[in-house]
């Protein structure tokens, strides 16, 4: 064995090798496509590491991390691999079981949820902490769930009275005005992600009479101009596709004793205009005021398919609009 290579074993006793190392050893094999420098045997209850010493150290760091969330009873799948070995170079992110051994979430809800990244961690407790949160971020990072989860969570403890979900109808590369039906009907696929997010996490007959009672109200944006949402928490998805006029109308409506979290993209704009947009121009308008916070998801927040992270940072790398950079081959 040469001078720069050193070899540790690490025991995992009392817990269940599944848990720890997945379904057909998924987990193992992700963790050793990260390490690819490292040997890594497992036989019985024991890890056999062996390779150069800084990566040898991360991988134990890591695999002592993830025994001890199992021991406190987590069973751990492959996205939350996939993201722990993501964070293997940060040296000052803080410990995993700060992060899902925590008491951070919405419980009672139809279906519980919790953050389970930092990046939803630090977005929780914003909307805890500030009236108006602005969220922006790919696609898939939780931005809308989150942001629904709370305001349910809100409503179910009557610090709220009633929520108001709302999101501009705008065409991404179609026209509005040739779908079938009345102006309700035309909108209605726009507001669909909210629908679902509240299936989730209220189940249809709740949802149903809420509505009917006007508890939870879901509606264009163009349908805020002159009200005043008191006693409410409202969020607005996908603001990129409001101009700054909408913005600003919409966040001027806002009542006593209400929230409002704004969620958005800027990187998937349907606007004619792409600098029109209400939300890239609102982060230099806002980012001085005190009360008000905005809160930026990457790539490692991506909660969906594990293929989705790789197709968000690939469109990145090629530029954010599917265009190539400058000197790209196309």
């Amino acid at each position: 064995m040469s001078s720069e290579t050193v070899v540790r074993k690490i025991q995992f006793l009392e817990v269940e090798p599944l848990h720890l190392l997945g379904e057909s050893d998924l987990n193992l094999r992700a963790i050793a496509e990260r390490f690819q420098s490292v040997t890594i045997v497992v036989r019985g209850n024991s890890i056999s590491l062996e390779g150069p010493p800084e990566e040898v150290g991360k991988a134990e760091a890591l695999f002592l991390e993830l025994i001890s969330l199992v021991r406190q009873g987590k069973v751990l799948n492959e996205a939350d691999i996939q993201y722990a070995v993501s964070l293997v170079d940060d040296e000052s992110r803080p410990a995993l079981a700060q992060l899902w051994g925590g008491k951070e979430g919405y419980f009672d809800l139809r279906r519980p949820v919790k953050p389970k990244t930092f990046g939803q961690g630090e977005y929780t407790k914003a909307i805890q902490d500030s009236d108006i949160v602005f969220a922006i971020g790919p696609a898939g990072t939780g931005k809308t769930y989150l942001a629904v989860a709370a305001a349910v969570t809100a409503l179910k403890r009557r610090a709220v009275s009633r929520i108001v979900l709302v999101r501009p109808a705008v065409e991404a590369g179609e026209s509005l005005g040739f779908l079938p039906g009345d102006f309700q009907e035309k909108v209605d696929p726009y507001l669909r992600p909210l629908y679902d997010a509240l299936h989730d996490m209220m189940g249809p007959d709740k949802i149903r009479r809420s509505l009917e009672m006007g508890i939870i109200e879901v509606a264009p944006l163009a349908y805020m101009r002159g009200r005043t949402l008191s006693d409410s928490f409202v969020i607005l998805d996908e603001a990129q596709n409001s101009t700054i006029g909408q913005m600003k109308m919409f966040l001027t409506r806002l009542g006593a004793n209400s929230k409002a979290v704004i969620t958005g993209d800027v990187t998937q704009i349907d606007l004619r205009e792409k600098e029109a947009s209400g939300l890239v121009q609102i982060q230099k308008i806002l980012r001085d005021v005190e009360g008000i916070r905005f809160c930026y998801f990457t790539e490692k927040d991506v909660v969906r398919h594990l293929l989705v992270k790789k197709i968000i940072k690939a469109f990145e790398d090629h530029g954010s609009n599917g265009q190539p950079r400058n000197g790209d081959p196309a």
